[in-house]
Order: structure tokens, then C-alpha cells, then sequence
């Protein structure tokens, strides 16, 4: 059984896009296994100035991983898209058979026309 040039790019694409997603969860899940200790000074000023760092860099993560993930799942439904489109061009469906013209039914007239009439 040949593949497809088609479905070849869909396997391709479900490919990618699972990996993509599978690496995004493990990526998210080594992080939140990294917890950073919490910082605790006695001025406030010293204290946000240590943690603004680290939430900076957190949101570039978080931002990182999201993008990473939206661009795994939409590769994953193009994969899977294209695969049910070749699918559907493969099963060559069958012509319809030809089917003779209607007639169309007597009008009223013509056999009230056609009738002859009573005295």
C-alpha cells in the first residue's frame, strides 16, 4: 500500500506536534520541580528587589511554554486535518447512477380536458 505525498505530511505534522506538547509538559514539570526558595529580608524594598528578578525570568518560562504548546496543538490538528482529508481522497466514492427524468404528474385540466362530457 503506497502512502500518499499528503498523508505522509500529516504523519509528519502529528509527529511534530505531539513531540512539541510531550517536551512542553516536561519542561513545565522539571520547573515546578526547580522551586526557587522564597526570599525573606527584613526591608521590603531589598526583598522586591531580589525577587524581581526571578518573576521576570518566570514569566518568560511560563510565556516560552505557552507558545510552545499552542504551537504543538495546532500542529497536531493541521496533522490531523490533512490525514482525514487524504483519507477521504483515497475511498474513491462511487458515481451516482443515472436516474430517468421525472415526468410530471397530470394537471387537473388536461383530465377534465380529456374526459368527454355528460348530458
Amino acid at each position: 500500500m503506497k502512502t500518499e505525498r499528503a498523508e505522509l505530511v500529516a504523519y509528519i505534522l502529528i509527529t511534530v506536534g505531539l513531540v512539541l506538547l510531550v517536551l512542553t509538559f516536561i519542561m513545565a514539570y522539571l520547573k515546578l520541580e526547580s522551586v526557587a526558595r522564597i526570599i525573606t529580608s527584613g526591608n521590603i524594598s531589598e526583598s522586591l528587589g531580589l525577587i524581581f528578578g526571578p518573576i521576570v525570568e518566570a514569566v518568560i518560562k511560563i510565556m516560552f511554554l505557552g507558545i510552545m504548546g499552542w504551537i504543538g496543538s495546532i500542529a497536531t490538528v493541521r496533522g490531523i486535518q490533512l490525514y482525514k482529508e487524504a483519507k477521504t481522497k483515497m475511498v474513491s466514492p462511487t458515481p451516482p447512477k443515472p436516474q430517468p427524468p421525472a415526468q410530471p404528474p397530470p394537471s387537473s385540466q388536461s383530465t377534465q380536458q380529456a374526459q368527454p362530457a355528460q348530458a
